[in-house]
């Protein structure tokens, strides 16, 4: 291993601090710092290493830590949702759970003093923060129906876990990979409606057949199917000695202040087998060679501009010790995007799953509590998360079904929730996050029970609010976007949006553009209205005489 970190002569001060230690060296210094208390601990370790194992220090709220989980594939047990109840049942008003935009739940309110008894209690139930913050790689994404979709091409939950145990030894932590050149995205999709939003990834593996021959290990009429045997497929789709399954590579993609790009096709098809070992080699391709000069130009796409396309493809296929064989001419994404809300056959007869909307993702230990309950007494205690910050509840037996939908959970947390509630996204938000320049959750709710208010929608229109130009609610792969920033007016400064338009998601998926600039929050209301009207065929109430 080459440690870039140590001989580059230009270091940045965050270079600089994990060369003098590893990030993950404060995993075994937790019981110190929750006597030394926040305040005595030192600054570097507080404000950054610390996110090496999930507890990020935020100066909005000093003394109070948000945690971040891994959930592989968003997939929890009632039992580990309960033990995060308990955790943010303790910190009272200042306890919240908040689902992401990877899948994944962060909790709010933690103090330092209680971190040692939270490790143990989620080692206890198998859960991990580790190397979920700063340069690793962050929670691994995939279909949130793996195994429950009965038109899936592939059931993701293994690899995914895979590769996470390979990044993570095992949830332990893997000093292999926490010294990366910034952070990491990982997606893999077995579905057709890309519900991981591939694009946006550094590496995202996408379902495609390969005609087949020798090279591909299909010799005869003889031979399995290369397909996940846990993962029943459609007649017309099962492979033949002529049709592999496998996943073309996409590369590159990322969101900062600095830029945004798609990612971008590798010209790599790779059968499942060959997953996790290409995740390695990208991985270390990317620790070793990667850029770290300037924080603002390390995501992996800045890389594949200085080497090229070619030669990063080189640079791979020696880690990984073969060449790759190159992409099917088109892959499996031929489908309009799934929200996943309301109730769904699974493939398993007389099972169902039921997706229901948790407005802005944020819920709190009540909330979770009930999520359990519901899980253990209707499904199969498993809980499933999304990317739209949903909650799913899979193996809901017919007969058990109609009771289920009576719950007064769901009265709350609808399987029908109104057109612009179904598809909005927020992240933080300036309650919680110093980057974020505007307040974003209760903003985005109450600006959207307004538009309901107002309007009748003939589609679904996705709205998603980000605080800052980091862009963690994805605005540019919304319909319409809204970036935070800060605009003058009348003289004085005020919480102001960019706003973004275009955002595609599921076949064909590309990035919006910024179609206008520094818009302040307390105008934003009517011009929302009109691009509603203008752009998505809504219609005001008034004018159809429709009472509100």
């Amino acid at each position: 291993m080459t440690d870039t970190a140590t001989t580059t002569p230009s270091l940045n001060k965050f270079e600089k601090f994990k060369a003098e230690k590893d990030g993950l060296a404060v995993k075994a210094e937790i019981e110190k710092f929750a006597s030394l208390g926040w305040e005595a601990m030192d600054e570097t370790d507080r404000d950054h290493r610390l996110k090496w194992v999930g507890v990020f220090f935020r100066p909005v709220t000093p003394g109070k830590f948000m945690m971040r989980l891994r959930m592989p594939n968003g997939i929890l047990t009632s039992h580990q949702m309960r033990v995060l109840a308990e955790v943010v049942q303790r910190y009272g008003e200042d306890g919240y759970a908040d689902i992401t935009t990877r899948q994944n739940i962060q909790l709010r309110g933690i103090r330092i003093e209680d971190l040692p008894d939270i490790f143990n209690k989620f080692e206890a139930v198998g859960l991990t923060s580790v190397q979920s913050g700063m340069d690793n790689v962050r929670n691994i994404t995939g279909d949130p129906v793996a195994g429950l979709d009965a038109d899936e091409l592939f059931d993701t939950r293994e690899l995914v876990q895979q590769i996470q145990d390979m990044i993570t030894n095992n949830g332990v932590g893997n000093s292999e990979f926490t010294n990366l050149p910034r952070k990491f995205n990982i997606a893999i999709t077995g579905g057709r409606d890309n519900s991981v939003h591939a694009e946006i990834n550094d590496l995202a593996f996408v379902p495609a057949f390969k005609e087949g021959n020798g090279e591909l290990g299909v010799v005869s009429g003889e031979e399995e199917p290369a397909i996940s045997s846990s993962s029943p497929t459609p007649y017309s789709l099962l492979p033949t000695p002529q049709r592999v399954f496998g996943f073309n590579v996409l590369v590159g993609g990322f969101f900062s202040a600095k830029r945004c790009d798609a990612a971008i096709p590798l010209n790599a098809w790779v059968p499942p087998s060959d997953v996790v070992a290409v995740c390695r080699a990208i991985l270390e391709v990317f620790r070793d060679r990667g850029l770290r000069a300037n924080r603002q130009k390390s995501r992996l796409m800045w890389l594949i501009d200085e080497l090229g396309l070619d030669k990063f493809r080189s640079k791979v296929e020696n880690r990984l010790g073969k060449s790759f064989i190159s992409a099917a001419a088109k892959d499996e994404i031929d489908w309009e995007k799934r929200d996943h809300i309301g109730v769904y056959k699974q493939k398993q007869p007389g099972l169902n799953y039921v997706g229901f909307n948790v407005p802005v993702g944020r819920f709190f230990a009540d909330d979770m509590f009930e999520i359990a309950r519901l899980a253990e007494v209707y499904g199969s205690s498993e809980i499933r998360l999304t990317v739209e910050q949903n909650v799913i509840i899979p193996n809901i037996a017919d007969t058990r079904l109609a009771t289920f939908l009576t719950e007064n959970l769901l009265e709350r947390f609808t399987i029908e929730p109104n057109t612009l509630r179904r598809s909005l996204v927020s992240c933080t938000g300036a309650q919680f996050c110093n980057f974020a320049l505007i307040e974003t959750k209760n903003r985005a709710l109450s600006m959207i029970k307004a538009l309901e208010s107002e309007l009748t929608f003939t589609q679904t229109v996705r709205i998603h609010w980000t605080g800052c130009p980091n862009s963690c609610a994805q605005p540019q792969v919304a319909d319409i976007g809204l970036m935070g920033t800060k605009v003058r007016k009348n003289g004085k400064t005020l919480e102001g949006v960019d706003i973004y338009m275009g955002g595609k998601v599921g076949a064909d998926a590309h990035l919006g553009t910024c179609v206008t600039k520094g818009i302040p929050c307390e105008d934003l209301q009517p011009v929302l209205r009109q691009l509603l009207i203008e752009n998505f065929g809504a219609h005001a109430k008034e004018e159809l005489g429709v009472r509100s």
